[in-house]
């Protein structure tokens, strides 16, 4: 018989060595150091135990109903991310393949919005990908920014005070203002509206005005701006001022909606005002974090002298970015959904969130205190809501989100934009992953809430008792 020579872990013993309970290893028995770099190496699987343990303290990304981004995907896309941990989306020379990828998105993205010429026929469409819409966005400001300045210098006025004119954007519009050296007027809300208004524009264009942003799925409320209503609009300010001012839209969210289930809503290239669109193929592309697109009309619509041709590990490599090194799995994962789902596949998932919506639109306007702004009817799947009388509901709406927060519910409370931020709301976002019986428990457990807070009623009150 062998004789087998066995550590008592409970002596000392290193995990891997015989001590197979991680919770009584060495390093089990100290606080770790938090900002510094430890001493020594320590057992990969006790790290990551640890390490584990603590990002259980995060809120479950399924109950996350204030983020737009993806939080759920297909076994396959695991896969697929975990092969391009190593692949580095800027050096193109090294990972063709992947570049290549990414231009097929560019150009499915393209056809998906109408851009004129694209198509399996014509695959030349200009745009990118980014590590996001917020960086799509400022790449799209950029080049209009650009293609003004270069007009004016051509008219031989002034190019030193442009203007970007938009309604209730989100903040990464802010930034490329603040950044840029770019004036945003930011157009107040009207009484009743949720976004802005055609007719709100002729205040606030001018000669100076480089363009004007769109929202197809606006941050607040989850409507989509007029676009075209936009677009008729600043023909008519051309054809009596001669100011000829392009449209960007910031289709963050609804670039991936609108295609699929309003392709009615006219609102992408088939205006030959709009100029650009950016979209997060992370939100309702249903790809994993950290991917945008923006794309352009035509190719002569971003300037030249925004893309830099650097030579780098070996290729000259055209790119127009603010990031650099990046990885490219989200692109492949993105290119991935493209395929499985097609457009068949995108349109029943998109469907199948925008009922889920409606169904929760139903619940909150039979609850009592409540007044729908957007009941996920013609624009993104979501619910938005303010209280009827908040004066005398007895609660506010930030109490209710703390209310849900013990239940795990992530649900947002704020105030609208200017002009209307005495107005304090709620929004509920339905993405993949998020179904129609989850959505009847929060429903629940809303009801379950204002039972708390309007008449005192114990958060045990509904259950019989406790049983072995």
């Amino acid at each position: 018989m062998a004789l087998h020579e066995t550590k008592d872990a409970t002596a000392g013993g290193q995990a891997g060595d015989g001590a197979t309970d991680l919770f009584t290893s060495p390093l089990s028995k100290h606080v770790l150091p938090k900002y510094r770099m430890p001493d020594e190496h320590a057992p990969p699987e006790v790290v990551y135990s640890l390490i584990h343990n603590e990002l259980m303290l995060d809120g479950n990304a399924a109950q996350n109903l204030a983020t737009f981004c993806t939080t759920w995907a297909d076994d396959e896309v695991h896969r697929l991310m975990n092969e391009c941990l190593d692949k580095n989306m800027v050096d193109k020379d090294e990972y063709p393949q992947t570049a290549e990828i990414e231009s097929r998105c560019v150009n499915i993205l393209a056809d998906l919005w109408h851009a004129p010429a694209t198509g399996a026929d014509s695959p030349n469409a200009m745009g990118c990908s980014t590590t996001g819409s917020s960086e799509a966005a400022m790449l799209g400001g950029l080049a209009l920014k650009w293609r003004w300045r270069e007009r004016r210098r051509k008219e031989g006025k002034p190019a030193d005070r442009p203007n970007l004119v938009c309604g209730p954007v989100q903040i990464c519009w802010d930034k490329f203002a603040r950044y840029f050296d770019v004036e945003l007027r930011q157009v107040p809300l009207e009484a009743g509206a949720t976004g802005l208004r055609a007719h709100q524009l002729k205040d606030y264009v001018d000669e100076n005005t480089i363009g004007v942003v769109a929202i197809l799925g606006v941050t607040f409320t989850c409507d989509y701006e007029p676009v075209q209503e936009f677009a008729a609009e600043l023909d008519r300010i051309q054809a009596e001022k001669g100011w000829d001012i392009p449209i960007h839209v910031d289709a963050a969210s609804g670039g991936f909606i609108a295609p699929f289930l309003h392709p009615d809503v006219v609102w992408d290239f088939r205006l030959e005002r709009v100029a650009s669109i950016n979209a997060s193929g992370h939100k309702y592309g249903l790809a994993p974090l950290g991917v945008g697109w923006a794309v352009w009309r035509t190719a002569d619509l971003l300037p030249e002298d925004l893309i830099f041709r650097v030579n780098y590990l070996g290729g000259d490599i055209p790119t127009f970015a603010l990031n650099f090194s990046r990885p490219g799995g989200e692109i492949v994962a993105q290119y991935y959904n493209f395929l499985r789902l097609g457009r068949g596949g995108y349109r029943r998932v998109q469907q199948a969130c925008a009922e889920t919506a409606q169904y929760l639109a139903g619940e909150v306007a039979a609850m009592g205190p409540f007044t729908l702004l957007y009941d996920g009817n013609g624009a993104l799947p979501a619910v938005s809501y303010k209280l009827t009388d908040p004066e005398n509901a007895g609660f506010s709406l930030y109490d209710l989100s703390d209310q849900l927060r013990m239940r795990g519910w992530q649900v947002p409370a704020y105030p609208l934009p200017a002009n209307q931020e005495d107005t304090v709301i709620q929004r509920v976002l339905i993405r993949h992953g998020v179904g129609l019986d989850e959505i009847a428990l929060l429903a629940q457990d809303m009801r379950r809430s204002l039972a708390r807070l309007t008449q005192g009623v114990p958060a045990d009150a509904d259950r019989a008792g406790f049983h072995h």
